[in-house]
């Protein structure tokens, strides 16, 4: 495929910002997403949402991504370093490698990614991605 003038107007092509409070509040809810448990998880996740996750793995989606969450929430502590996010406008991208706690469990270890729908306000996960670092 080559590329022509209309894929590079393509709307992908065009990034956006987003305010420093929602932003923040993206951030908040990734962070609870590891922290606050299943149902917090899942009240921030679209219920057509796809999970692809490396502990334990699988490619994951409705049923199968409630029961990972009752099972796979619940860090002591969570570290995201060098995040990044991505908008094309109503979808933000977060980018981050993350370092998890939580009893009885080595620390793990990941590369992660986690893409929003933002619809009136409210922003859902619609994916989440993570790759194992060792």
């Amino acid at each position: 495929m080559t590329v022509t003038s209309k894929t590079l107007n393509h709307a992908a092509h065009k990034a956006g910002t987003l305010s420093p409070s929602a932003r923040a509040a993206l951030w908040d809810m990734e962070d609870d997403f590891w922290t606050s448990g299943a149902e917090n998880a899942q009240a921030t996740t679209a219920t057509n949402a796809v999970m692809i996750v490396a502990y334990p793995p699988g490619i994951l989606q409705g049923d199968q991504i409630r029961a990972r969450l009752r099972d796979g929430t619940g860090w002591r502590s969570v570290v995201m370093a060098e995040r990044r996010v991505t908008r094309c406008g109503d979808i933000a991208i977060l980018t981050y490698r993350v370092s998890a706690e939580k009893p009885d469990v080595p620390i793990y270890k990941a590369l992660c990614a986690s893409t929003y729908l933002g619809d009136n306000d409210t922003w859902l996960r619609t994916s989440h991605q993570q790759t194992a670092v060792t």
